[in-house]
C-alpha cells in the first residue's frame, strides 16, 4: 500500500527572520512497507516540536551546526527532522511494533521513515496527554529542570529571573523554582502573558519587556538587592541587563538567544568587570548533556503534573499545512508555552 507523505521544506537558506514564504509544502508518494530485518520504522506522525533553534539549522552557516547531530544543517528542498511523537504503521526493527507509540526524531510531514541510528524510543503516556512527551515530559520540561537545578543550582529563598517566561523553557522554569522556594519573576511580551505568569503559574512577578526603555534600572526595580539566578532565553540587552543587576556569585545558564538569532549583528556584552568581580558564572547548556537526569525529571515532573503543582502550557496547531505558520510564530512572540503542531488525532 502506498500513502502520500506531504512534508514541509525550505526554499533556499534563510537570512534574517523567517518568513511563511520560504517554506514549501511537498508530497511523495510512500510506500508503506519495509524489508524484514532492515532495522527501518515507518512512522504515522501524531506531534511535532518547533523550536527557535531550527531557524539555526536553516541558514547556510551558524557555529550550532557543527556542535550536535541534533543541530545539523537543513539541506533546501530536504524534509526537516524534530522532535515529535508517532505511531509505528510499518516496522523491520524487533523492538517496535505495529501501533507502537514512540518518540524521537520525525520529519515535518505525515509519515516518517525512521533509519537505524536515528533517536527513537516506545514511551508509556503514564496516563498524561500524549502530547506531552513532546513538550514538558521532553526536552523543553528537560531543559529547564536541568538549567535550573544542575547549572544554577538554587537555594530555597533565592531570587530567580527567567526571561522569555511564558515559552516552553521558561515557564517550567518559573514554576519549579517557585515549588524549590525561591522569589521569581518573569519577563514576557504582552500584558497578557504576564497576567498568566502571575496568575496562573505563581510566579512573584512579572513585567512586559516591550513597555521598557531601560532594563537595567526595571531589573533594578524588581530586585533591589540583586538576582541569584539568571535563566537566559533571549541574549542581548536582557542579558547585559541581568548581569549588571546580579549578586555576587550569581549564575547564569544560558539556554538560549532567541533575539539574537535573527539579527547578524546583535550580541549580548555583558560588563566583564562585573562578571570578574562578582564571580558569576555563565554556563551554555544543552539538554542532551543532562540525560541522566532525565528518569528524575520525568518521575518529579509526573507527580507534580498529576497533583496539580505544575501547569501543562501548550500552544498546538493542527496540520502539516500549520508548520511554516506556526514556526514564524516562534519570532514574533506568537506563542504561550510549547508550540506543537498536531499532524493527525491519535
Amino acid at each position: 500500500m502506498d500513502v502520500t507523505n506531504r512534508y514541509i521544506t525550505i526554499k533556499a537558506h534563510i537570512y534574517g527572520a523567517p518568513k511563511e514564504s520560504d517554506f514549501e509544502l511537498k508530497d511523495a508518494a510512500l510506500p508503506l512497507r519495509v524489508d524484514p530485518d532492515t532495522n527501518v520504522v515507518i512512522v504515522k506522525n501524531l506531534y511535532v516540536s518547533i523550536d527557535p533553534y531550527q531557524l539555526n539549522r536553516m541558514k547556510s552557516f551558524s557555529s550550532s551546526q557543527s556542535a550536535i547531530n541534533f543541530a545539523a544543517g537543513v539541506t533546501p528542498g530536504e524534509g526537516i527532522d524534530a522532535y515529535g511523537v508517532g505511531k509505528v504503521v510499518v516496522s523491520g526493527n524487533p523492538e517496535f511494533e505495529k501501533d507502537d507509540l514512540v518518540v524521537g526524531l520525525i520529519c515535518w510531514g505525515d509519515y516518517t521513515v525512521v533509519k537505524p541510528g536515528v533517536l527513537l524510543r516506545k514511551f508509556d503516556p503514564l496516563g498524561l496527554p500524549v502530547s506531552y512527551q513532546v513538550g514538558i515530559l521532553g526536552f523543553s520540561g528537560l531543559t529547564a529542570y536541568a538549567g535550573l537545578f544542575d547549572i544554577c543550582k538554587p537555594k530555597k529563598g533565592e531570587k530567580v529571573f527567567v526571561s522569555a517566561a511564558s515559552g516552553s523553557v521558561g515557564n517550567l522554569v518559573g514554576q519549579y523554582a517557585k515549588l524549590f522556594g525561591c522569589y521569581v519573576v518573569g519577563s514576557a511580551g504582552s500584558k497578557e502573558k504576564v497576567a498568566l505568569l502571575k496568575e496562573k503559574l505563581g510566579f512573584d512577578d512579572a513585567f512586559d519587556y516591550k513597555e521598557e526603555t531601560d532594563l537595567k534600572a526595571t531589573l533594578k526595580k524588581y530586585f533591589p538587592d540583586g538576582i541569584d539566578i539568571y535563566f537566559d532565553n533571549v541574549g542581548a540587552e536582557m542579558q547585559e541587563a541581568a548581569v549588571a543587576n546580579m549578586k555576587a556569585f550569581g549564575r547564569v545558564a544560558v539556554c538560549g538567544v532567541i533575539s539574537e538569532y535573527t539579527e547578524a549583528g546583535k550580541r549580548a556584552a555583558p560588563d566583564m568587570l562585573d562578571v570578574v568581580y562578582k564571580r558569576i558564572k555563565i554556563q551554555g547548556f544543552l539538554a542532551a548533556d543532562h540525560m541522566n537526569l532525565y528518569q528524575d525529571f520525568l518521575n518529579k515532573t509526573c507527580d507534580q503534573l498529576r497533583t496539580g503543582e505544575i501547569q501543562a502550557l501548550e500552544d498546538i496547531s493542527d496540520g502539516v499545512e500549520s508548520i511554516p505558520s506556526a514556526f514564524v510564530g516562534l519570532f514574533r512572540g506568537d506563542n504561550i508555552g510549547k508550540k506543537i503542531v498536531r499532524i493527525a488525532q491519535e
